[in-house]
Formats: C-alpha cells, sequence, structure tokens
C-alpha cells in the first residue's frame, strides 16, 4: 500500500521534494557536470539558507528542534516557495498536538452556521457553494446542482468534491479542465492534511482515494499543494453545453475553514445566457443537507424538462 494513506506529513520529505524541483542556475549557483540526483544538493540548500549543513541534514532526518521563523522563511525563498507552499511548510514544521479522539470543539467548528445557508440561498442567478477543508459541500444553491452535481440526491458521505473529480466516471464529462481541477483538489487536500494531520475523517478519505484512483496516488505522491482561490471554471451541461464561468473563494471567519466558492459568467457573454437558462430549468431556493428531494415538484419538472431537450421531445406543461 503507497504512503498516501498516511497523513503523518515529514517535514524531511517535502524539504527533499521541493529541492529536487530547483536547479543550480535557479538560484545562481555554478551548474556541474554531474548529479545523481535532480535539483539542488543538501549542502547547497544549506548554504543558501545560512545553516551548517549538519543542521539541515537533521532537518530532512527529523532529528532537529523546531525551527525559527527566520529559517523557514530563508528555506522558504531557497527552495523557491508560493504563498501556499510556504504556508504548508510552516504546518509541517509546527504540527498540532494529537487528541484523544475528536473533541466537542472540533465537531462546533465544522457545523455550519444557518447565516452562511442564507448567503447560499440569496445567490440565485449564479453557482455558489460552501465547502470545508475535505471538499464536503456544506451547503449549495439549485444552479450549483443543477451544474456541478445533484447534491440533494447524493448520500452526505458522497457530497465531496474529491470523491466527485477521482471517483465517479462522469465527471471528465462534467469538468472540460478535468486534467487541473485534478491537481488542484489533490493540492487542497495536502493542504488540508498539514493543517489537520490527525483528522480521522480526511484520512479515510485519503485513503479511499488511493485505493478508487490511480491517478490520486500519482498526483498525491508529487506532494503539490494548493489554495482555492480564484480563476476559470470550464463546465458542460447536457442541456445548456459548454459554460465557462470565473470563480471566487471567500474564506467564512472562524477556525472551520469553510470556503464560499461563486462562479460567476461575464455580462453579455454566451455564458451569462446560458447560467440564465439554466435557472429557468432549475428553479428553487438553496438546498441545505438531509432535505427530501421527493419534496421538490418544480426541481423534479425541471429535470424533466431537461430530459425532454436532450431527447428531442416536445417540451411538456409547467404547474
Amino acid at each position: 500500500m503507497p504512503d498516501p494513506i498516511m497523513l503523518t506529513n515529514s517535514l524531511g520529505d517535502y524539504l527533499r521534494s521541493r529541492r529536487a524541483l530547483v536547479s543550480p542556475e535557479d538560484v545562481g549557483l555554478p551548474p556541474t557536470a554531474r548529479r545523481r540526483v535532480p535539483g539542488l544538493r543538501r549542502e547547497e540548500v544549506a548554504e543558501l539558507v545560512g545553516l551548517s549543513t549538519d543542521y539541515y541534514v537533521r532537518l530532512e532526518q527529523g532529528r532537529a528542534e523546531r525551527p525559527s521563523d527566520e529559517v523557514l522563511d530563508a528555506l522558504g525563498r531557497a527552495l523557491r516557495l508560493g504563498p501556499a507552499e510556504r504556508a504548508h511548510l510552516y504546518d509541517l514544521a509546527r504540527p498540532p498536538r494529537r487528541r484523544g479522539g475528536r473533541s466537542a470543539a472540533v465537531g462546533r467548528e465544522e457545523v455550519l452556521r444557518p447565516a452562511l445557508h442564507r448567503v447560499v440561498a440569496a445567490m440565485p442567478t449564479t453557482p455558489a457553494l460552501i465547502m470545508n477543508e475535505r471538499n464536503d459541500v456544506l451547503a449549495w444553491n439549485a444552479l450549483a446542482a443543477a451544474l456541478i452535481a445533484d447534491f440533494p440526491r447524493l448520500p452526505p458521505r458522497e457530497r465531496n468534491m474529491a470523491r466527485r473529480i477521482f471517483l465517479d466516471p462522469a465527471a471528465p464529462a462534467v469538468h472540460l479542465d478535468w486534467e487541473e481541477a485534478a491537481r488542484t483538489t489533490v493540492g487542497v487536500l495536502r493542504m488540508a492534511s498539514g493543517r489537520r494531520p490527525h483528522d480521522p475523517e480526511l484520512v479515510r478519505l485519503i485513503g479511499e482515494l488511493s485505493l478508487g484512483s490511480a491517478e490520486f496516488r500519482t498526483l498525491w505522491a508529487g506532494r503539490h499543494v494548493h489554495e482555492k482561490t480564484c480563476g476559470p471554471k470550464r463546465f458542460r451541461h447536457p442541456v445548456v453545453g459548454d459554460v465557462t464561468l470565473d470563480y471566487e473563494t471567500f474564506r467564512a471567519p472562524g477556525a472551520a475553514h469553510h470556503l464560499l466558492v461563486v462562479y460567476t459568467a461575464a455580462p453579455g457573454s454566451p455564458d451569462e445566457r446560458a447560467l440564465h437558462l439554466l435557472a429557468a430549468l432549475e428553479p428553487g431556493p438553496v438546498q441545505a443537507p438531509g432535505q427530501d428531494p421527493e419534496q421538490e415538484p418544480t426541481r423534479g419538472l425541471a429535470r424533466d424538462l431537461a430530459r425532454d431537450r436532450a431527447q428531442g421531445r416536445p417540451e411538456r406543461a409547467r404547474v
């Protein structure tokens, strides 16, 4: 069984993986003719950071005392780390203490505040959802359910974007930039594993994805990290076709790292018109976890209309 199931992130493993990506020329060192492994040598990193080679070796071997902020900042510069990678470096260098079992405080942190449900409900014309660090989808509106996944009809444990990306065979047909979506999803989970290495639900999720997806195992082994922020996203819907949207991510206040993700279309674009059509087909308020999908008659009619259009049948009358 490969390493991905374990979330015991090693600072040394991460340092080794990052220095392998940096060439001497990248940091102004003269190239050498022969190198048994790619990237920088340990002594070169130590010289760039201003450490003794012995201390840096002990860092990679996990035998050094807790490194200072100055040392971590210097390592970030020497290894050319971006903001997310630097944050992950700090997480690995200062891991949280393990606690016996899940505390009540942790459970309260993960409960979504009712006001955040209302925030999503107040966005009827653009897809929006709220996720936690594990990529669990905690709230969504009707447009997000219509475009991304039918969250109301999924079992709660299946309302997870990592599971949708890697374990749903239909995912590449929905997410047109599947390779990038897969890479960034793994990067988000890697960031979460640094912050919450003892989270049992995260451990189970990583194990499930590792067992079920060779693509996930390959990407996880690369130790890439990603902080979800903003960017373009392409979807394909069976009725409205291809839709290109821009997403923005907002972190809700609190310790739970809840993320509000909002997808918008350029004004006057075909993508905006596609969202308007989708909104007409999929009316309805925000869907809350646990709501019975059979109590959504307008949503069911919209689904029937979409199926009729896809199959070329005359549209049925609305009620």
